[in-house]
């Protein structure tokens, strides 16, 4: 393994390194850029990737609505002053202020810094059942979504192409675990997706169709308000789709997956959307952590690391609208809480005063696809077309670039019938969770598990 020490810029001695540009990142980086000025401090953000995912629109891109580039808001072009160091961030030394980065090229640095923010973001929660590592499709990056969306074609290529009925069946079978906001958008617009298709498959008839949106839950979208739940399980089964609730996944092969009800659903496809916990990187920097989310107070700040500073997925800050409650992992408290940690950053500096970070559900959208969603702006339930326009409007509002492309995909996808073809840009045996999300880098610091690492440095 090959360590290097990245050179020094005169502006090390007040270096502001910031770990993922996910939601929190992003917006902790260009929010720094506005507070401070550019002589206070270099901003570097580390990230495997050159550009912040809008994960709201990922269903979309799955569904071939949205352009894949769309919703990749460039690093270079809209943070102007912060310096982009790719890789994954590794380990932190708190004791020397150092940081290590495993980089594309296979060689590990460290980077000096003054002000640390952690916002690693979030991996795909898993649950300890047979097959489910090996056999599920995540849906949490732009590759799996790139996959899944490949995957599907192909699915129904192959059954197009065959005579054998049983075949067909499993092959036109999609399974998607978990609805919450994810699970339910990924089967609302993966089934309008593939009733689109069927133009290019004649000989798959449409009743051999079938999406099965399945939730150990009693109830779709736990995060709505009820009445807007109940409008969506209602448009969803109005299309078609089998929502099976208060029913969990028990095993998936490579041909079946079986369900808590005693039913075996014959499948090549089982779309895993349960929801998302901490990535890895939380649990080797020996931080103190509740399920996994790195502890903060009020301010953002790790205890007894004054200068280490969480936010988004990772941290686990405190609810003060609700006291004794932690934030929920969502994208509207990771991007708040990003600019909120720049402000109390700014603060340290000398700009600006720090404050508690604190904020207020606005509401919540779901996009059904088509003309059909449900919102609770400002809390006040809407659902159908006009919830349709509102939840676009958010999402052009909330998206940081590439508003225009985004509008123009849509339009598009009215006025055009929208391309079926495999691109075929991400191969089979990175299609797994822990290859597609990178959960594995940090099993190889030492060639060991990183519970073996931990259990070894506390003997």
């Amino acid at each position: 393994m090959v360590m290097n020490r990245l050179e020094d810029s005169p502006s090390a001695q007040s270096r502001i390194v910031i770990v993922g540009a996910g939601y929190a990142g992003y917006h902790c980086a260009r929010h720094l850029e506005r507070r401070l000025p550019r002589e206070a401090a270099e901003v570097v953000i580390v990230s495997p990737a050159d550009y912040m995912p809008y994960m709201s629109l990922l269903p979309q891109v799955g569904a071939g609505t949205v352009d894949p580039r769309h919703i990749a808001v460039s690093l270079s072009a809209t943070l102007r002053r912060t310096r982009h160091l790719p890789g994954h961030a590794v380990d932190v030394d708190f004791a020397n202020r150092s940081l290590t980065v495993a980089g594309p090229d296979g060689q590990r640095r460290e980077l000096a810094w003054q002000r640390l923010v952690l916002t690693p973001g979030s991996v795909s929660r898993t649950l300890p059942l047979r097959g489910i590592l090996e056999q599920a499709k995540g849906f949490n990056n732009i590759a799996e979504a790139l996959y899944l969306r490949d995957h599907v074609l192909g699915q129904m290529e192959l059954a197009d192409a065959s005579d054998d009925p049983a075949q067909r069946q499993a092959r036109c079978t999609f399974v998607v675990a978990g609805a919450g906001t994810t699970g339910t958008e990924v089967a609302a617009q993966g089934h309008l997706f593939t009733r689109a298709a069927l133009r290019r498959y004649p000989r798959i008839r449409p009743d051999e169709l079938r999406w099965l949106l399945v939730d150990h839950a009693p109830a779709i979208l736990p995060e709505l308000d009820p009445r807007l739940a109940g409008s969506a399980l209602r448009i969803l089964r109005r299309r078609g789709l089998d929502v099976r609730l208060n029913t969990s996944i028990e095993e998936v092969t490579g041909s079946q997956v079986r369900l808590s009800d005693g039913t075996a659903v014959p499948t090549r496809t089982l779309v895993w959307a349960v929801g998302v916990t901490p990535g890895p990187l939380t649990q080797a920097l020996g931080l103190d952590t509740i399920k996994g989310r790195i502890v903060v107070d009020e301010f953002l700040t790790v205890p007894g690391h004054p200068n280490v500073f969480a936010a988004g997925d990772a941290a686990a800050a405190p609810d003060l609208t609700r006291p004794g409650e932690l934030t929920a992992m969502t994208a509207q408290h990771a991007q708040r809480q990003g600019k909120a940690a720049a402000r109390n950053i700014a603060a340290t500096f000398g700009h600006g005063t720090r404050k508690p970070y604190q904020h207020r559900d606005l509401g919540s959208v779901v996009d059904l696809g088509g003309w059909q969603a449900v919102a609770n702006p400002l809390h006040v339930p809407v659902s159908g077309p006009l919830a349709s326009l509102i939840t676009r409007g958010y999402h052009l509002y909330a998206l940081p670039a590439n508003r225009l492309r985004v509008a123009t995909d849509w339009l598009n996808d009215i006025i055009e019938h929208r391309q079926f073809v495999q691109l075929g840009l991400i191969p089979n045996q990175y299609s797994s969770l822990t290859a597609a999300e990178h959960t594995d880098i940090y099993y190889q610091t030492n060639g060991q598990p990183l519970d073996r690492q931990r259990q070894a440095s506390t003997t």
